[in-house]
């Protein structure tokens, strides 16, 4: 499934806006500075120099952006999960796809997204206050283990929200960036929405079950796509175990040490010949399943972001994922 034209989302945008802006029954009133739509034709042969070098940048000219139609199902185990995608960003082509529109539950693939806002937004050496309520997490919550009136740096914070999927961090991070975590939640529609990811409302920093919290297997490729630009998202998921060093509410030492729940990184699930993994989030919860978002290079050394929701156990996301990578991660 290969990207369109460029040019043809930049039309179909305009037709949005315009039906969004009037509304029915009412007229239309003229835009004083219309959105520039160009046809393929005229922009690719007819307009030379300084008029082509001109033209607007349109929002999806390096996105992959595919049809409604599932590619690939038949020849893998599609029936374990609810929503996969493979997501070649160097070719801006949709290798593989099933439901990636659907809305579905991220669980703590939600992560992903807090965390790139962390990055946007903080500073990895700020020094972090735990509260009370990110410490009150339930017992078979996943946390990283921080208490309340923990002193620790954003940066290990960040360690702990995506090696060790805590709970816990992701509230830290949240207040942290914040002040409180429903305008974090704020922040994190607001983000998604400039990515693209129009499907998604979140409504905490964690993925921990709300009917309101939800997204797609194509908003959590843009939101991924976007964090994978930054180097430091990339060395945390790249990252096995990791020790984290700070201080208690009474300024004693305390040292974690954390690791990824990611199993390629862990080194107990190999990924298939010619892939490469660089890291991800894995999620799961009794609501969205076995989620797995998943940064790997092929072969050819190009990016793919492969995403499986809601698996029906893990051992099935394990092999969904490695059946999608098989077979069209190095097409």
């Amino acid at each position: 499934m290969k990207c369109i034209s460029k040019y043809l989302v930049s039309g179909l945008l305009f037709v949005s806006l315009l039906f969004s802006t009037t509304g029915c029954g009412k007229e239309a009133e003229p835009f004083s500075n219309p959105y520039p739509v160009y046809s393929t034709s005229a922009t690719d042969f007819s307009l030379q120099g300084e008029e082509k070098d001109a033209l607007p940048e349109y929002f999806a000219s390096s996105l992959c952006v595919g049809g409604l139609t599932d590619v690939g199902l038949e020849t893998t185990d599609a029936q374990v999960c609810e929503g996969a995608g493979l997501f070649n960003t160097a070719t801006n082509q949709i290798l593989y796809a099933k439901n990636i529109y659907g809305k579905l539950y991220p669980a703590s693939t939600t992560k992903i997204l807090t965390c790139y806002i962390a990055l946007q937004y903080g500073n990895l050496d700020d020094i972090v206050t735990v509260s009370e309520k990110a410490a009150d997490m339930a017992s078979d919550s996943s946390v990283c283990g921080v208490k309340a009136g923990d002193k620790i740096t954003l940066r290990d914070l960040l360690y702990g929200l995506m090696m060790e999927s805590g709970n816990d961090a992701a509230i830290a991070i949240a207040e942290h960036i914040s002040g409180d975590t429903d305008t974090f939640a704020g922040l994190m529609n607001n983000t998604a929405a400039s990515l693209g990811a129009t499907t998604s409302h979140f409504v905490n920093p964690n993925g921990l079950p709300d009917d309101n919290h939800y997204t797609s297997v194509y908003d959590l490729y843009l939101i991924t796509n976007a964090a994978m630009q930054n180097q430091t998202f990339l060395d945390i998921i790249n990252t096995n175990a990791y020790t984290a060093n700070y201080t208690d509410a009474s300024g004693a030492p305390v040292s974690q040490e954390w690791t990824s729940t990611n199993k390629y990184i862990a080194g107990t699930e190999t990924a298939p010949d010619g892939i490469t993994v660089i890291g991800g989030k894995t999620g799961t919860t009794g609501e969205a399943g076995y989620c797995l978002v998943l940064l790997s290079k092929n072969s050819s050394g190009q990016n793919l972001i492969s995403i499986v929701l809601k698996a029906d156990c893990k051992s099935n996301l394990y092999l969904l994922m490695n059946e999608i990578l098989q077979q069209y991660g190095n097409s």
